[in-house]
């Protein structure tokens, strides 16, 4: 870009972000440059404030500042309800929409073998030995529907039946405010099977 480095390793900086490639590096840049460069220099503080202070909780795995995280070391949380998800992300979905007091264990990811991602990856052996404390009463699989995501919740229900601990999975299927007629046949299949006495 007219010979400027530092604008091309700004723009070239931006495409690690999911979803920005090339051109929406270059508009982001240029917004921040021409419009917006006390925002840049906020996002360059609180960018590297994060990558310097942010690590993983030692008892959940979530991201958080603290060695453990604000939701692990609140008293009021429920130590016997356990729920497994895939990210950090997916702990927040769950505790901003639903009224969930347990806690979580969170996998960094799920099990894909052809990417290299086995079960020493996600902290299962963490997970084995929490559930051998003999705490959990109950351990709840928030995993993706995805293939991955099935799979490593039919891994990690195989863990729990071993120490004990009953295993419930969330349920998936028909969204509300769906149509049947728009629903795809895998989800409308998988809610037919998992119908429930009214």
């Amino acid at each position: 870009m007219s010979g400027s480095r530092l604008i091309g390793r700004l723009i070239e900086s931006l495409r690690c972000l999911p979803g920005v490639g090339p051109k929406s590096a270059q508009r982001m840049a240029f917004h921040l440059l021409e419009y917006n460069r006390d925002g840049g220099r906020q996002l360059a503080e609180a960018l590297s404030m994060a990558m310097e202070q942010v690590g993983n909780c030692s008892e959940c795995r979530t991201l958080s500042e603290q060695t453990i995280c604000l939701l692990c070391s609140n008293d009021q949380r429920d130590r016997s309800l356990l729920c497994v998800v895939e990210t950090p992300a997916d702990v927040q979905a769950l505790e901003q929409s639903t009224g969930y007091r347990g806690v979580y264990f969170v996998l960094m990811g799920h099990l894909s073998p052809l990417d290299g991602i086995g079960p020493e990856a996600l902290g299962l052996d963490l997970l084995e030995a929490r559930l051998a404390s003999a705490e959990v009463k109950e351990l709840i699989l928030a995993t993706n529907p995805t293939v991955e995501g099935e799979a490593t919740a039919h891994f990690v229900s195989e863990i729990a039946r071993a120490q004990g601990v009953r295993t419930t999975r969330i349920a998936h299927g028909v969204p509300m405010g769906g149509e049947l007629e728009y629903i795809d046949g895998g989800t409308l299949s998988h809610a037919f099977a998992g119908r429930q006495e009214v």
